[in-house]
């Protein structure tokens, strides 16, 4: 999942599919079903769509420190980013290990980034590489992810596909929402899963926002963990502030 409105939208296969951008403006109910979109929509612009590269590192790293890194709900609730810690290595480190894998994608209008679709391979019974987190903060969140990886499993939904993709971060430049570029990044991403043989697209979506763009997106609920569910030596460790209530997967067949 990183699309969120009032703030930025995620998604992993750990803290990687967190967050999606998108413009809704929704319920206080984090069990509602419905996601209106604004009333005056923005006239559409011309931009391009790309894969990512090495090059592009710090550019998407500026981008996500703008519009997702200090929005989405577990890093806010636990203060990840603030005045007196601007940054978090770790959080950077993991979103961007796989920048090189030509899956990720970035839209493009007059020379400037305005929207990014992170998005990662997984394959059935294949381990995700161990990722070794030295901030105490962000360990809690991975945590989190892989313990929902493990319960989840999307492949436990589709017995007869052996690999997928992953939508880890889908963010859009406030300033240029409503134009139809999540969309279109999530378009993009559909044709490329399917052209390496992938059979479904998966989501985490640790945001209210993110799963309601997720669902306008087409895709369908399969996995909820409400946060005050989540113990650890029987202590809840994330009360975000409403609506964000759980830390849902969504999953859309794609072959």
């Amino acid at each position: 999942m990183a699309l969120q409105y009032p703030p930025p939208f995620q998604l992993h296969q750990k803290f990687e599919k967190l967050s999606f951008q998108y413009d809704t403006q929704v319920s206080v109910d984090s069990n509602a079903s419905t996601c209106s979109t604004p009333s005056t929509p923005t006239s559409p612009i011309d931009f391009e769509i790309r894969i990512a590269t090495d090059e592009d590192r710090e550019q998407i790293r500026e981008f996500l420190q703008n519009f997702f890194y200090k929005d989405e709900p577990l890093n806010s609730f636990l203060q990840l980013i603030n005045e007196d810690n601007p940054r978090c290595l770790d959080l950077e480190k993991f979103t961007l290990k796989d920048l090189n894998n030509g899956l990720n994608l970035l839209a493009i209008h007059d020379k400037k980034l305005i929207g990014v679709c992170l998005n990662g391979l997984m394959e059935r019974g294949k381990a995700e590489e161990e990722f070794v987190c030295k901030d105490e903060k962000f360990s809690k969140i991975v945590q989190l992810l892989e313990h929902v990886a493990e319960e989840s499993d999307p492949f436990k939904k589709y017995p007869g596909i052996d690999k997928a993709v992953t939508v880890k971060i889908l963010s859009v430049d406030g300033s240029y929402r409503g134009k139809g570029i999540a969309k279109d990044l999530m378009a993009r991403t559909r044709d490329i899963a399917r052209k390496i043989g992938c059979g479904f697209v998966s989501v985490d979506c640790t945001s209210h926002y993110s799963a309601c763009a997720a669902r306008k997106l087409g895709f369908e609920k399969h996995y909820t963990l409400r946060y005050e569910d989540y113990k650890v030596d029987g202590k809840v460790l994330f009360t975000p502030e409403a609506p964000h209530r759980a830390l849902t997967v969504y999953t859309q067949k794609i072959c």
